[in-house]
């Protein structure tokens, strides 16, 4: 591992200043040190980046030129307040002027300047205007001068684009971006000095084995690029760090040319974040003054609570910089109809999980020719109650004091081509399990485990983050030390940072179990039993609301443990597999033994949950009440204060709760619906009352309540140290907000 270190170390020394420059010491396996391009996460950045509140996406497609209404669209900016802007300028089609040779021009564009003229047309209007660019694909012209550009495939054949034949695609890692790219961002903020550059798909089109990426990689490894997806091959491995490095470097070269224009703009990347992101979100953190979140919908069984995911993800990172969330008015789904039209309540549900979070509505749309309006008075009603209550959406702090990790390095090292099974199903059976026990929480980065991130909660949740580094579970121990509570499934910290085994738990100290060697699954027809305490007599309350049950479904995987106290109690013990036919032979033999299946500890002034299970991924694929209520509970037992915000009532509810300059406010987003878990939802399924319970921080005093969506005030009382609200119906989005004494 440390040869990888030291190449890396050796070819990013090399890069201009303020390109990636190495590693930070042990921390991960990918801990680049960025210096930060507009301050660090956390951090206000300079400029005009804070400033928009609302963002309007406009992407021409080639016939718009001539074909569209221009006043209609700088009408409908106004009247939505819309203050920032995206609009599509150049790249793989070219909506302005260009003097470029290859930048091939729209056919429709003849002699007008279709990016200049509305780009005039939104600053008029005082909105910032970011410009669109998209170098994923190119026409023969380029292939003919320049076929080095383009991807090429394991087979050495350049591809074609799949949707379109006329296309080639180009690689991201060569010249065409390199070169061609940074020429095209330079014309354009020569001539327009717009706010910012967001590039479109220009981190790649998948493994390129041009002659390029060949020689580049071998350059930084000396071996050849990898022909398999297992990270533990060795050019696998070094492959992930290279390529990173290489983007990095893409980035550095973008945003250098163009603030040597413009000072004040940026280039600003598109990606949509998360564990299976290919970027470090670390990395982006620090080099984005701001960003667009590209996670427009959902498909599939996706919730409705991704939006607020995606938002807690990006700001695990970047912290109280602005970030906008591109929403599609489209249908997001895999045969990619474009021209669609999501359904009223769809576009609204996710666009309020999405602000509920703290996202920024951005309304995304593909072909400034409106076929289908139904979309628009649905935009305009949401942007212009966010206007209307815009000093309530500046959140300055998150309340919350329950903080879930994810872990790209777990998901590159460790998870490699089963990423999705291993790493993230386990993070989002623990996150839907915490949006239906109502809890606000946060997502934590696990290369950001420093006080400076983690000292604001009281509890942790490691959902199998099984790639750890030693100096991570140091900071995890010491979170531990200071009073802090851990919860952590199945693998975690049984492998370091490489994605390398160990032969313990990193955390084994903590857990109080050490790894017996094995694994076992996937399991059928095992249980988990309850046991009481044979000094107390009683049931641990990890298991409070199953004294009836006497046993409930296991997890379908576990690791093999043994507890370093013999004597320890666990309140839930392993029944094993057993057969489930015939049915005559369905049960347990009476020789088994039963090891613990949780490891429940007080340590010093923190306390420790460890699920040898994978109780989480069990759940997101089963979805059993049981496990949503044993995880529930372990967040409460773990926790151990009184909760910043609870709210009881029927429903699903995502919940947040935030602090602003002069006030603060609860969100309460209804997700019930038979479409919850597979949109687009139909209708709205309002809820009835709820009761709303708050802790308002130490030093504040509220002087008034008000429900922003039902847009009147609110009576309130204080009862044991809580503001209580009663809500009377929650639509689709209700916020209480609570102003205080100044």
């Amino acid at each position: 591992m440390g040869s990888t270190r030291r190449k890396f170390l050796k070819q990013t020394a090399a890069l201009s200043a303020g390109c990636l420059v190495g590693f930070e010491g042990q921390q991960s396996a990918l801990a680049a040190i960025v210096p930060p391009a507009a301050g660090d996460a956390g951090e206000q950045p300079e400029g005009w980046y804070s400033r928009p509140m609302r963002w309007a996406q406009l992407s021409f497609v080639e016939d718009d030129p001539g074909n569209y209404d221009l006043q209609f669209w700088l009408d409908y900016f106004k009247k939505i307040h819309a203050d920032a802007t995206i609009l599509n300028a150049g790249g793989c089609v070219a909506f302005y002027p260009t003097q470029i040779p290859m930048h091939y021009r729209s056919k429709w564009l003849g002699d007008r300047d279709a990016f200049g003229d509305i780009a005039r047309g939104c600053r008029a209007l005082g909105m910032n205007v970011v410009a669109r660019t998209d170098p994923h694909a190119c026409h023969q012209d380029v292939y003919d001068a320049h076929p080095d550009w383009l991807t090429v495939d394991e087979n050495g054949k350049k591809r074609r684009h799949a949707s379109d034949p006329d296309f080639w695609l180009t690689c991201a890692l060569g010249p065409y971006n390199f070169e061609f790219m940074t020429a095209v961002h330079q014309e354009i903020m020569t001539k327009y000095m717009t706010d910012g550059i967001f590039t479109n798909r220009w981190a790649g089109n998948g493994m390129c084995y041009c002659e390029h990426c060949q020689s580049n990689f071998h350059a930084f490894s000396g071996l050849d690029l990898p022909r398999t997806l297992d990270p533990q091959d060795k050019a696998r491995r070094e492959y992930i760090v290279w390529h990173q490095q290489r983007l990095f470097e893409l980035w550095h070269v973008w945003n250098n040319a163009i603030q040597k224009i413009n000072p004040n703009a940026s280039f600003l990347a598109n990606g949509g974040g998360g564990t299976l992101s290919d970027l470090d979100m670390k990395t982006l953190g620090a080099l984005m003054p701001t960003a667009c979140a590209d996670r427009q919908g959902r498909a599939g069984l996706t919730p409705p609570w991704a939006a607020g995911k995606s938002a807690k993800e990006f700001r695990s990172t970047m912290g109280r910089k602005a970030i906008a969330s591109l929403t599609s008015v489209g249908l997001e789904d895999k045969y990619r109809w474009k021209d669609s039209v999501q359904s009223a309540a769809e576009l609204r549900l996710w666009m309020a999980d999405g602000i509920a979070q703290g996202f920024r509505p951005t309304f995304t749309k593909f072909n400034a020719k409106p076929m289908d309006m139904r979309w628009f008075p649905v935009i305009e009603e949401v942007f212009k109650w966010h206007y209307a209550n815009e000093d309530y959406f500046r959140n300055e702090k998150s309340l919350a004091r329950v903080g879930l990790v994810y872990s790209q390095q777990s998901a590159w090292f460790y998870g490699g081509p089963e990423a999705a099974a291993k790493v993230d199903e386990p993070g989002l059976g623990f996150y839907h399990a915490l949006v239906e026990a109502r809890v606000p929480f946060e997502m934590v980065h696990d290369r950001l485990l420093d006080r400076e991130h983690v000292d604001q909660y009281r509890t942790l949740i490691f959902p199998n983050i099984a790639a750890l580094s030693t100096e991570q579970c140091k900071q995890i121990s010491e979170f531990v030390d200071r009073g802090g509570s851990i919860i952590a499934t199945y693998e975690t910290s049984l492998y370091d940072e490489w994605g390398v085994p160990r032969p313990d738990f990193g955390l084994a100290s903590l857990f109080g179990a050490s790894y017996a060697g094995s694994k076992e699954g996937p399991m059928q027809n095992s249980y988990l039993e309850l046991k009481k305490d044979s000094g107390t007599g009683q049931h641990h309350p990890l298991v409070a609301g199953f004294e009836d049950a006497g046993r409930i479904i296991n997890s379908i995987r576990r690791v093999h443990v043994v507890p370093i106290n013999a004597n320890q109690y666990s309140p839930l013990t392993v029944i094993p597999t057993y057969a489930d036919l015939p049915m005559e032979e369905c049960f347990p033999p009476k020789e088994t033994t039963h090891d613990a299946g949780v490891f429940v500890r007080q340590v010093g002034k923190g306390r420790v949950v460890y699920f040898p299970g994978d109780i989480d991924r069990t759940f997101w694929d089963v979805m059993s009440f049981d496990h949503a209520m044993l995880l529930r509970n372990a967040v409460a037992w773990a926790t151990d204060e009184s909760a910043p915000l609870s709210v009881q009532g029927k429903g699903v509810l995502d919940v947040s709760i935030w602090e602003q300059k002069n006030s603060m406010t609860v969100h309460l987003v209804n997700l019930t619906n038979p479409m919850m878990m597979k949109g687009p939802l139909r209708e709205v399924i309002p809820l009835s009352r709820q009761v709303v319970r708050i802790r308002v921080p130490e030093g504040r005093r509220v002087k008034s309540a008000r429900l922003l969506a039902a847009g009147t005030d609110v009576h309130y009382r204080e009862e044991n140290g809580a503001i209580v609200i009663e809500v009377p119906a929650i639509d689709i989005h209700e916020v209480v907000a609570l102003d205080y004494a100044v």
